[in-house]
């Protein structure tokens, strides 16, 4: 059969490695992943393997938020996860590289090569260049932004139009401090990707020769017997959560490296991100919390860069093994600084002295919360509650101003099980700032965020709703308190009346009765613990 498609003897006597992709036509995120594969296949010949490449399916989160669509994208994690592990498993390589851009597709990927334990590397195939309007460069958090401007009267159609077609100029995935260039950085520090691959951009001549390496690369982890579990311990966890908090980096890496953790038998607590988060201070500006996007990164010296600051401060441990077969200290080591760039500071002058992950308990979150504390945002609101019971009703809701400031906005039936699939919460999060709300309102859910959110907005409340979690006896008016310096998310009602108003809760009926998302509501579990799908 494999003769029949091309392949030699001498080719079928070699190791066989499989290139995993994610290509897609439907976003640009990853749609240079068919070039990138045939780099890699160079690599990898060169080096004496034979490539076979094959793809998985990826959602757009860009292109699916604010609407239904939206409930595919974490369930693709999971389908991901599960088709690289199938097919390494099926086709019985001998070793894998897997390329991946958009949010989903980096822990979902991570997710399988380590269900595998086969020799295996992550290639991020890199940013987007920032778009330019008016003088301007833009990402698509500008676009979202400028939907709220527009709805409060600030914007005309016309500059929206001109926004929404200038943000996005090619490919590669959303240009800031987003999900996807968090989750890339993130896997460097974990050692699982070669550190400063993932920070040069999509469109650069240099990420051909990085394609490469990566196939040259995973013939030399197969050569010494190196895989995941071998690098994947729990220092290359802090390491990662640590770079996370430096770079004010999307509260979506709680969530994937918890089911990460999970999946390697690897102890991590959701309390674990708040205390490493606490000691680290932010040191890069970078959107949404800063001015710079991820091009910006890389021109300014990249994840080495980054790496090599946090390594002198003694905040990450240089020692931790990394796919190059080097420490990541001697790979940072290689770091070239720009003269003049303002991207990365030190830690001895940081952008702001403790990182950008708090997590939140009390009486409305008691398995805890997330909230992004990356910008300028204020460490305490407390309002009444605006109670929807989705996605939808909450925007309509501000785009129509009925929200005020002093609200706390409230959407539920959004988490893992309720939504199902934990829908990102970007439109109605950037319509808030849009409208000039973003110092004077808060928001609150048990779905998730996109790593373009700013402002006071608190995600992955656990339990959740349908899990008969306490946001579920929320109504309008009750008083909601967000105190990120004591680490608490309550509301001001007494334990009784609480108690009270959940026995009288009545879930709402499953949103779906079969396929895909029926499975994924029946198996998925808490927010607090990844949101991993597993028998039950």
């Amino acid at each position: 059969m494999l003769h029949g498609i091309g392949f030699s003897d001498a080719e079928l006597s070699r190791p066989l490695v499989g290139i995993a992709t994610c290509w897609t036509e439907t976003m640009p995120c990853n749609y240079n992943h068919r070039q990138l594969a045939t780099f890699v296949k160079e690599g990898v010949r060169e080096a004496g393997g034979t490539p076979m490449e094959y793809g998985t399916i990826s959602i757009s989160d860009g292109v699916s938020m604010g609407s239904q669509a939206m409930k595919a994208s974490l369930v693709s994690r999971e389908v991901i996860a599960d088709s690289i592990e199938l097919m390494g498993h099926g086709c019985m390589f001998d070793a894998v590289v897997a390329i991946v851009g958009c949010d989903k597709t980096i822990p979902g990927a991570a997710m399988g090569l380590v269900r595998l334990d086969l020799p295996s590397l992550l290639l991020y195939s890199g940013s987007i260049a920032p778009g330019h309007h008016g003088g301007t460069s833009l990402t698509v958090q500008d676009v979202f932004e400028a939907v709220g401007r527009h709805s409060a009267g600030k914007l005309s159609e016309q500059e929206l139009g001109a926004i929404t077609h200038a943000a996005c100029p090619g490919a590669g995935a959303c240009g800031g401090q987003y999900t996807a260039n968090t989750m890339a950085l993130a896997m460097e520090f974990f050692g699982l990707a070669s550190l400063g691959s993932g920070s040069i951009p999509a469109v650069d001549p240099r990420k051909a020769e990085a394609a490469r390496e990566a196939g040259r690369r995973v013939m030399r982890l197969l050569r010494a017997g190196t895989r995941p579990s071998t690098l994947l311990n729990r220092r290359a966890f802090d390491n990662a959560i640590t770079s996370v908090a430096a770079t004010g980096g999307s509260t979506n890496a709680v969530l994937h490296f918890l089911a990460l953790a999970r999946e390697l038998g690897v102890p991590l607590d959701i309390d674990d991100f708040s205390r490493l988060s606490q000691r680290t201070p932010i040191i890069t500006d970078m959107k949404p919390g800063g001015q710079y996007s991820a091009v910006d990164l890389d021109h300014a010296g990249g994840g080495r860069l980054v790496a090599q600051r946090l390594i002198a401060a003694g905040l990450i441990d240089g020692t931790a093994p990394t796919v190059s077969g080097r420490t990541l200290a001697e790979e940072a080591a290689e770091a070239k600084e720009t003269p003049g760039q303002a991207v990365v500071s030190s830690v001895s002058a940081p952008f702001k002295a403790t990182g950008g992950l708090v997590i939140l308990k009390g009486n409305l979150a008691p398995e805890g919360c997330v909230v992004k504390m990356a910008g300028h945002e204020r460490p305490y609101h407390r309002g009444p509650a605006r109670v929807f019971e989705c996605e939808e009703d909450a925007f309509a809701a501000v785009e129509a101003r009925r929200i005020v400031a002093g609200d706390v906005v409230v959407i539920r039936h959004e988490g893992p099980r309720g939504g199902p699939g934990m829908r990102e919460m970007l439109g109605v999060t950037a319509a808030i700032v849009g409208q000039g709300l973003g110092e004077e309102v808060a928001l609150i859910t048990d779905g998730r965020f996109s790593g373009a959110t700013r402002g006071l907005m608190v995600g992955h409340v656990a339990p959740e709703a349908v899990q008969r979690g306490p946001i579920a006896a929320l109504r309008d008016g009750d008083m909601v308190v967000i105190d990120t310096q004591a680490a608490a998310l309550s509301v001001e009602l007494s334990e009784q009346e609480l108690r009270a108003r959940l026995a009288a809760y009545t879930p709402p009926p499953p949103r779906f009765q079969r396929g895909v998302f029926a499975k994924y509501a029946a198996l998925v579990g808490s927010a607090s613990e990844g949101a991993i799908t597993q028998p039950r």
